[in-house]
């Protein structure tokens, strides 16, 4: 049986490279589903970090016992990214489409935490 702790980190991963990846390599697709974006670098930068975060986390998922390093980087990525999306969206300040972001890293982080360690 597949331990599902490393299912969700891995999935996490995955959405964590692909999601920041995708302001950087399709601009135009980026915003038509997220809106348009004035400080694009920013973008990009946070991209950048998410992509990085989701590597992190993929590279701690090589060995066979899962590290509390790995799983906190993911723990707090999902609530940052949750939190920011939230407050920005109450605010006004981002698109609603972001609330979709928020509820996937919700679900990712009870994923990890329910879910057994190695």
């Amino acid at each position: 049986m597949p331990n599902l702790r490393r299912l969700a980190l891995q999935t996490m991963a995955g959405y964590y490279i692909a999601t920041g990846l995708w302001p950087i390599l399709h601009r135009r697709s980026f915003e038509a589903v997220t809106g348009p974006k004035t400080d694009f670098w920013l973008v990009q930068m946070v991209g950048l970090l998410a992509a990085t975060n989701g590597t992190a986390i993929a590279i701690g998922l090589r060995k066979r016992k899962i590290r509390e390093s790995t799983v906190a980087l993911a723990l707090l990525s999902a609530a940052s990214f949750a939190a920011i999306d939230v407050v920005h969206v109450a605010r006004k300040r981002i698109s609603p489409i972001y609330l979709g972001d928020a509820v996937a890293e919700a679900m990712f982080a009870v994923a990890v935490l329910a879910a057994a360690s190695d």
